[in-house]
């Protein structure tokens, strides 16, 4: 074996307790002599999991974290009907904000706001129970957020007046008031009037009184003022407060509150269906997993302090 010499030197002798007194390789070498550090052989455990055996954790944390979206925070919502048009269009899919709820916010006039159906204001679907096999994937999918519920009977409407308020259809002018102030409502379908049917409601603590912006083609508080709350639904029926329009990207807008409502002093006292669509979920879970993955394969990946072995000089 040779060693290293240095220049303008004589060989030096091998430090005592290496080369070939102790049996343990030199490290260094070539290696040593160029400056470099020596090179590591690591064994094949220490690489990285394939990404195949990811797989399983990924998804049960995307399912987990959609849930978790799904039941607190946000969930999106399909809109068969045109009874909020031109605001929201058939077809179009809703984000509605079920956070705020949690903390006893309560909804606004001009908010619009996704319901549980009363009762009445939605007609029953016929059922067909389809193979048991078929049924146990649908409940599945529908239990993650996939699809929506054939049990679930929401609705989606503009609040117009809040528990204390006295609504009035009509004025002098053909206009809704609230405590006597008149509303305007540019977000009325073009060519409807306010309401063609007249009303006078005064709404009662935690209940509102809510209607479609396409009052031509809206069953909402007026179709119902012979139920026992006069139309007016409880504040306990309402999942949240739409806030966006999320699809089609053409049609991607926010859903604020109408001027007409801002400044609650000047009313003087305070305070068709949506079909579930729940892939939002299920996407933000999946966004929400991925990072968590490739921190844990990062983690894994990064190698253990196990010393390493000299490359023998010569090789």
């Amino acid at each position: 074996m040779r060693a290293v010499v240095p220049l303008g030197g004589a060989a030096a002798e091998p430090p005592a307790g290496t080369g070939e007194a102790t049996g343990v390789p030199v490290a260094g070498g070539r290696a040593a002599a160029r400056g470099r550090t020596p090179r590591r052989r690591w064994r094949r455990k220490d690489k990285p999991f394939s990404l195949i055996r990811e797989i399983p954790i990924l998804v049960v944390t995307a399912v987990v974290l959609a849930l978790l979206i799904k039941t607190f925070f946000v969930q999106a919502f399909f809109i068969p009907s045109g009874s909020m048009q031109q605001t929201i269009g058939i077809g179009d899919r809703v984000l509605v904000d079920k956070l705020t709820p949690w903390f006893g916010a309560e909804p606004e006039r001009g908010e619009v706001v996704v319901f549980r159906d009363p009762g009445g204001w939605l007609g029953r679907k016929p059922k067909s129970d389809p193979p048991p096999v078929i049924k146990q994937l649908k409940q599945g999918l529908v239990y993650v957020g996939l699809l929506p519920s054939d049990d679930e009977q929401d609705l989606i409407k503009r609040v117009i007046g809040v528990g204390g308020d006295t609504v009035v259809c009509c004025d002098d002018t053909g206009r809704i008031t609230v405590n006597g102030v008149p509303l305007d409502e540019p977000y009325i379908y073009p060519g409807d009037a306010p309401s063609n049917v007249p009303f006078s409601v005064k709404v009662p603590k935690g209940r509102l009184w809510v209607m479609g912006d396409h009052r031509g083609d809206s069953s909402d508080s007026r179709a119902h003022q012979d139920s026992p709350h006069q139309g007016t639904i409880s504040e306990d029926d309402v999942v949240g407060r739409a806030f966006t329009v999320a699809w089609p990207v053409s049609r991607w807008k926010g859903l604020p509150v109408p001027s007409t409502f801002e400044g609650a002093g000047k009313f003087a006292n305070p305070g068709n269906a949506a079909a579930v669509l729940s892939p939002v979920p299920v996407v933000m879970g999946v966004a929400g997993a991925v990072p968590v993955i490739l921190v844990r394969r990062r983690v894994r990946s990064r190698p253990r302090d196990q010393g390493c072995q000299a490359i023998p000089p010569g090789t």
